[in-house]
């Protein structure tokens, strides 16, 4: 993010290059190098650009790599995702991979946070493959945040209103918002606007140094009067000031101060001054380290004011508690005795803290916590997280992501939680009107009784396979709908065509039925009920549709001569019945054929029995392991008679006849035994839909008996 405490002189990356080169580096390589490591990175990409083009063809492949490394890297310190990636990529091709194997992780994290997260697992992949004793819990962690996220925004929710606050961002940084009054009317952030203090601008971000600034909120919900919060030097200065909270009483402010240029061996403190309801006066350090070198910023209070929230990229405290890694969340009491903050800080633990970054902790309206990661799975950089408070100090439940709107695939973070229900944060995503990926101030807020359905149709046993194309028909009883989904299998109603009423309204009950040429007609349907609802809700339905026909079991194998199931690492047969199990417990009106095949090895009358014995071995599992009710089953042997398909290597399909598999018996011993085995099979064919419990006839008792094979 461009600013983990307003700027980013925490600490400069921790990949750290040396290597022995076969020439000395040129005097603009090492002043490109200088730049870079003074953390001037705005700079340093002008700077570092240029080195890499003179150095040319006579530059090595080394030499030209860090160069290109150390844009990208700048690129990244600044949240330029597009660029960063790009030269990352330029990395690629020079193999500086050899040098710094995090070139591809890197890339990835820049694939994620420009929503290409299928691209972002492969560079992640590769990374795993070059250096695979390298971040490993880092690495599980964000390939599975990639794999559960990358939808995340199919359906926006309707829960929330979310929106930039554009009456109040500008091109530059604004940031970190919090509420300054008690009715949450009126908001104090951070800006780099060019109306800050000073002359200056920040080496690293390009813009002028941060101040904290002030807007409040008329009768219609729109921002007025946004100004700086101090003009007087006692708050707002030449250095960077940010991410600022008031205490209960609104009688003290709490900030953050990070130096400038000029003393960037300093780290960041959190300062507090009294406020008199105009002015700001008195304004004091809050001592946190034992170092000046430490950074220390974002200060959250608890809602009795007695413990003081933050976050810091200190290693320990100096009495055995310890940083996970990165910035950590930490906390001190006060001391009311001696009118002070407590000494030592100490660690929120692991619950909260990893070897990423936890940042901007804020206290929600029922005493949950939020706070940002990059170091817990989520959907890319910094997303907002959330933990209740429980009874007793120090004491939270099990942190949980916020999801979609308030995360997206930039950095998200800063949540400022008014009363559950509406608030603000800050977010890097692209919006239409803001192309880059810079922080802007957004607000939220749920409004009320507000309903909508979102319908996803998808093919039974096969839930990746959404039918594009199918009805979907909705009625109330007395008002009805329908519509088709799209190519994704959904459909989503919210307000009707004339803006003014929705489809779903509260105190309702409504029945749903979906249909699709060549599937089964949804006798069973869904319902969705607004009775008693007080909140708005976005009800997302999920229809299976069964397919017409004979339905091939996945990959259900015998073993020769037997009616054995093959459950082995070459074929799970027993995981593959379950979808005849979840298809009859899904739709439990319908009736089915069993049909199993054999290879054309051995005598018909004995592959017949063998067949009918395969037949009955997946009636009992059906109905001894899984339940099913025996009358829906019939098993049928159908011998050797009815060879299967199969697609050869040229594209062909063909029939698996005993002449065509012979052909490979001598040269291709292993492909001979394996089309017998494609041979071994078993299919099943819909009845019915109408079975009836209260009048189906008994089932037959010969079905649970197995025949003797007859000798060969």
């Amino acid at each position: 993010m461009k600013q983990l405490f307003i700027v980013a002189i925490l600490s400069l990356f921790s990949v750290s290059v040396s290597y022995a080169q076969s020439q000395p580096d040129p005097k603009f390589v090492r002043q490109a190098n200088e730049v870079f490591i003074s953390g001037n990175y705005f700079d340093a990409i002008n700077v570092c650009q240029d080195a890499y083009k003179k150095l040319g063809s006579r530059g090595s492949l080394r030499q030209k790599g860090d160069m290109a490394f150390k844009v990208a890297e700048s690129y990244r310190a600044l949240d330029i995702y597009d660029k960063a990636n790009e030269w990352y990529g330029t990395c690629i091709e020079l193999k500086y991979f050899d040098v710094v194997p995090e070139v591809y992780y890197y890339k990835g994290d820049m694939q994620r946070m420009m929503k290409d997260f299928d691209n972002a697992l492969k560079s992640y992949r590769e990374y795993k493959r070059i250096a695979p004793n390298s971040r490993a819990k880092e690495l599980a962690d964000v390939m599975m945040a990639c794999e559960k996220y990358k939808g995340f925004d199919d359906f926006e929710s309707s829960k929330l209103v979310v929106k930039s606050e554009v009456k109040i961002n500008t091109k530059q940084m604004d940031m970190a918002p919090s509420f300054m009054d008690k009715k949450g009317k009126v908001i104090v952030f951070s800006s780099s606007r060019d109306e800050s203090t000073g002359a200056k601008k920040d080496p690293i971000s390009g813009e002028k140094y941060m101040d904290l600034y002030v807007a409040e909120y008329d009768v219609n919900g729109n921002p007025t009067n946004v100004k700086s919060l101090d003009t007087k030097g006692v708050v707002n200065t030449t250095q960077n000031e940010g991410s600022a909270v008031f205490d209960s009483k609104r009688k003290a402010i709490f900030f953050t101060r990070c130096p400038n240029a000029e003393k960037m061996d300093l780290g960041c403190q959190i300062w507090t001054a009294v406020y008199s309801g105009e002015d700001f006066e008195d304004p004091k350090l809050i001592k946190l380290t034992t170092s000046d070198t430490i950074s220390v910023g974002h200060p959250c209070l608890s809602p009795d004011d007695q413990m003081l929230i933050f976050a810091s990229d200190m290693r320990d405290n100096g009495k055995g508690e310890k940083s996970f890694g990165g910035r950590d969340l930490w906390y001190v009491n006060y001391d009311k005795r001696n009118k002070t903050w407590d000494s030592v800080p100490h660690n929120m633990g692991a619950m909260f803290n990893t070897v990423g970054n936890e940042l901007f902790p804020s206290i929600g309206p029922n005493g949950q916590l939020y706070f940002a990661s990059d170091g817990l799975p989520g959907i890319g950089g910094l997303d907002i997280f959330v933990a209740q408070k429980e009874e007793g100090a120090n004491k939270w439940t099990a942190v949980k992501n916020m999801g979609f709107p308030f995360n997206s695939q930039a950095n998200d973070y800063a949540m400022s939680d008014f009363d559950g229900k509406s608030g603000f944060f800050t977010s890097e995503r692209k919006t239409t009107s803001n192309q880059e990926y810079a922080p802007d101030i957004w607000s939220f807020n749920t409004p009320p009784n507000l309903f909508d359905l979102r319908v996803t149709v998808y093919e039974s046993g096969k839930k990746a396979k959404k039918l594009e194309g199918a009805k979907v028909y909705v009625t109330d009883g007395t008002e009805k709908w329908e519509g088709v989904t799209d190519a994704k299998g959904k459909i989503i109603w919210k307000e009707k065509p004339d803006k003014k009423s929705r489809y779903i309204v509260a105190g309702k009950e409504y029945t749903l039925k979906a249909e699709k040429e060549g599937y089964y007609e949804d006798k069973k349907g869904a319902k969705v009920s607004t009775l008693g609802l007080e909140q708005s809700q976005s009800f997302m339905i999920e229809m299976p549709l069964l397919p017409v026909g004979v339905i091939r079991t996945p990959e259900v194998r015998y073993v020769f001569d037997q009616w054995v199931f093959i459950n082995d690492a070459s074929c799970m047969s027993l995981d593959s019945l379950k979808f005849l199990d979840s298809m009859l417990k899904e739709y439990p009106n319908i009736t089915i054929d069993l049909f199993s095949h054999t290879d054309a090895r051995g005598g018909d009358i004995r592959n017949q029995v063998l067949s009918e014995n395969r037949a009955k071995a997946v009636y009992k599992h059906l109905v001894e392991t899984c339940g099913i009710d025996p009358r829906r089953i019939r098993p049928i042997g159908r011998g050797e008679a009815e060879p299967a398909t199969w697609v050869d290597e040229n594209g062909q399909t063909v029939v698996l006849t005993e002449d065509y598999i012979n052909q490979f018996k001598t040269s291709d011993k292993a492909k001979y035994e394996m089309l017998h085995t494609i041979n071994r099979r078993t299919t099943a064919k819909i009845t019915s839909t109408t079975f009836d419990p209260a009048t189906a006839p008994a089932p037959n008792p010969e079905y649970q008996k197995f025949k003797p094979l007859p000798r060969l």
